[in-house]
C-alpha cells in the first residue's frame, strides 16, 4: 500500500506532511482512533502494522442480536494495516471514526494535527487533490479487503447510509454541473440493457436521470477473461450472477476506473427503462488532469461515498444500530441515518439535481 502513497503525492506534499507532522512510536495494542470518536490527527503508518476493528457496545443486546444475525461478531478484526497507510483524512465537519485502529505490534507512524492539514487542503488545491485521490483508492482497497474478511453474504453497497445524489451534487460546484451536461450525452437504457458489464473496461460515468439499475456480481471467482468475454444474453457458459443492490435517479455508475485500473467485478444492469448523463472517460480524465479545482471536488466525493459505504457496513451489520427493518427503504430510512451530512448540503444538492434536469430538459 505504500506504493499509493508515492504514486499519488508529490515530492513537494511529502515534504510538507514530514515538516508538519511528528514522528511517533506506538506500543502494540495503543489505540489510534476509536470507533465513533472524533478524528483530531492524520496518521500514516511508516513502519509496523495496524489492526481494524469493528466494536459493539455490550450494553445493546438487540444490536448485538442484529449483528449476529447479519455476520457481525463484536470486537471483529476487519483489515490490517501495513506501512503507507493513511487513516483519518477530514471528509466531514464532524469527522467522526467509523472503525477503532489500534497497532498490531510496534509501530511508528507520521501524526499530522487535523487543524494543519484542513488549512493546508484549503490552501493548496493540487495537494488536495493528490491527498483526496489517494484516501479514494485506499479507501476502496480497504472497503474491499472488508467485504472479503466478513463475506459476500452481506448486502451493505445497496444500504448506504447517504444518498450519492446528495454527495455528488452537495459537493461539486455549479460550473462544474455546467461541464458535465456539456461533456456528457443522454442515453436510453432499456430494461434489460447492459451500462457496465463485469471485467471489461468501462468506457463512461453514468449518472442517473431516471430509472433504475441493478449491481450483480458474480459467485463464481473463476478467470476473469470468461468473464469478460461471455455473452451475458446467449452464452450457456455465463457466470452466475446474482443481484446485491440498486441505484436510482441522482446515483452514479462507472467512477471506480478513475481511482483503480482493474476493471469493474461488476455487471450493472438497467432494471427499468432508464435515461443517463454519459459522460467519455477520456473527457473526464482530461478535465481531472486540467483543472485542479474540478479534481479535489471529484475525488473528495468518491473519498466521502467510499467512507460512507464503510460506515454503512459497520451499521449494517448491527455495530451501534438500535433499529432495523429489512423492509425499509433507504428514503425511509435516510432521515434517520444522517450523521455528519448538513442539512444545508442537502438542500444545495437537490436544488442542483433539479437544476440539473431542468437544463438537460428531463422531466
Amino acid at each position: 500500500m505504500s506504493s499509493v502513497i508515492l504514486k499519488e503525492l508529490s515530492n513537494q506534499d511529502i515534504d510538507w506532511m514530514l515538516a508538519t507532522g511528528e514522528r511517533v512510536e506506538v506500543l502494540p495494542g495503543t489505540v489510534l482512533v476509536e470507533q465513533g470518536q472524533s478524528l483530531n490527527a492524520l496518521y500514516i503508518l511508516l513502519e509496523g502494522a495496524l489492526t481494524v476493528t469493528l466494536n459493539q457496545e455490550s450494553a445493546d443486546p438487540l444490536g448485538r442480536a442484529f449483528a449476529v444475525l447479519e455476520g457481525g461478531i463484536p470486537g471483529r478484526e476487519v483489515a490490517h494495516l501495513e506501512k503507507g497507510e493513511i487513516i483519518g483524512v477530514p471528509l466531514f465537519e464532524k469527522n467522526l471514526s467509523s472503525t477503532t485502529v489500534c497497532a498490531r505490534k510496534k509501530s511508528l507512524v507520521l501524526m499530522i494535527p487535523l487543524a494543519n492539514l484542513i488549512q493546508k487542503l484549503h490552501q493548496d488545491l493540487e495537494f488536495a487533490a493528490h491527498l483526496y485521490r489517494a484516501f479514494a483508492v485506499m479507501l476502496a482497497n480497504r472497503l474491499q479487503q472488508i467485504m472479503k474478511e466478513l463475506g459476500r453474504s452481506t448486502t451493505v453497497l445497496s444500504k448506504p447510509q447517504l444518498r450519492e445524489a446528495l454527495i455528488i451534487f452537495g459537493e461539486l460546484h455549479d460550473s462544474d454541473i455546467d461541464w458535465l451536461i456539456a461533456a456528457g450525452q443522454i442515453q436510453v437504457f432499456r430494461t434489460g440493457s447492459v451500462l457496465i458489464r463485469s471485467g471489461r473496461p468501462t468506457e463512461a460515468l453514468y449518472i442517473l436521470l431516471d430509472g433504475a439499475v441493478a449491481l450483480n456480481a458474480s459467485d463464481d471467482d473463476g478467470n476473469i477473461l470468461v468473464h469478460a468475454f461471455s455473452n451475458l444474453e446467449d452464452s450457456k457458459s455465463q457466470p452466475l450472477e446474482r443481484e446485491f443492490g440498486r441505484l436510482s435517479r441522482g446515483d452514479m455508475v462507472g467512477e471506480t476506473p478513475f481511482i483503480e485500473v482493474q476493471p469493474e467485478a461488476v455487471t450493472v444492469k438497467a432494471v427499468k427503462d432508464s435515461r443517463v448523463l454519459s459522460i467519455p472517460k477520456w473527457r473526464l480524465e482530461a478535465k481531472l488532469l486540467h483543472d485542479v479545482g474540478f479534481a479535489v471536488r471529484f475525488y473528495r466525493v468518491l473519498a466521502i461515498i467510499l467512507a460512507d459505504k464503510q460506515t454503512s457496513l459497520v451499521q449494517r451489520l448491527g455495530y451501534g444500530r438500535l433499529t432495523y427493518s429489512s423492509d425499509q427503504s433507504l428514503d425511509d430510512t435516510f432521515a434517520n441515518e444522517l450523521n455528519n451530512y448538513s442539512l444545508t448540503q442537502m438542500g444545495l444538492a437537490g436544488a442542483r439535481f433539479d437544476w440539473m434536469l431542468k437544463r438537460i430538459r428531463i422531466e
